[in-house]
């Protein structure tokens, strides 16, 4: 997987990303509207859960009566200059929670896949699984590849795919992470397995795009030739 490919995922917002629609069709449509509205805010409310932790229902109240009174442009019902360090500190520590929680998850992970069957452990930490073995010589540190590939977090969530480009990407294995550098030298042309990169062999305390920081990455390869 290239690192180049990373700055893309930075430079455009993944809405950017999505499918062209006839907007002046679903401003007039008021159904519609609607629907666009209340996915809208669909995605507001997940990204924000993923940031903070709310308990119960009057969390949900509190929040979204705040979020309601600033839109209707109300006048606010606290001091908010006085509440602002304790929502940063709450920031903070749900924050930590929710990292504990992540890596705690991630740990689990790749300790139940290192026990299956099949599964290589590789000195510096990055697991392979084979489920088709290839042919010839398996490429050296300084080989370039051709390679279909899938990336994908630990519960699944798609970040990269040559597959749905419909096109195999080429590139030295001097330019990947170092979880693919010594993965795909396990691999022979033809071969496909799937690679789970520990933080530390990927993209280690960056956030990335879709990508969390010390992010577990999951790769479903096939090594498909050796240039």
């Amino acid at each position: 997987m290239k690192k180049c490919w990373i700055l893309a995922l930075l430079l455009v917002p993944c809405l950017l990303g999505a499918q062209t629609v006839d907007t002046a069709a679903t401003q007039a449509d008021p159904a519609e509207r609607n629907k666009m509205l209340y996915s809208l805010g669909f995605l507001l409310g997940d990204n924000l859960k993923k940031q903070l932790i709310l308990d119960n229902e009057d969390d949900y109240k509190a929040l979204s009566q705040g979020m309601r009174d600033s839109l209707l442009n109300k006048k606010p019902q606290t001091d908010l200059e006085h509440y602002k360090p304790q929502i940063i500190e709450k920031y903070r520590q749900d924050a930590e929670l929710i990292d504990q929680k992540r890596q705690a998850l991630q740990q689990e992970y790749m300790d139940n896949f290192a026990k299956e069957k099949g599964v290589k452990k590789l000195d510096n930490g990055a697991m392979i699984k084979l489920s088709r073995a290839g042919k010839g010589k398996a490429p050296k540190a300084d080989a370039t590849v051709k390679v279909n590939y899938e990336g994908t977090l630990i519960d699944g969530t798609k970040f990269d795919s040559s597959y749905d480009r419909g096109e195999a990407a080429s590139f030295a294995l001097t330019d990947v992470v170092p979880c693919w550098t010594k993965a795909i030298q396990a691999m022979k042309p033809g071969a496909k397995a799937k690679i789970v990169c520990p933080a530390d062999t990927a993209y280690g305390n960056r956030p990335l795009g879709p990508i969390p920081p010390n992010s577990t990455l999951v790769f479903t390869v096939e090594l498909l030739e050796v240039l």
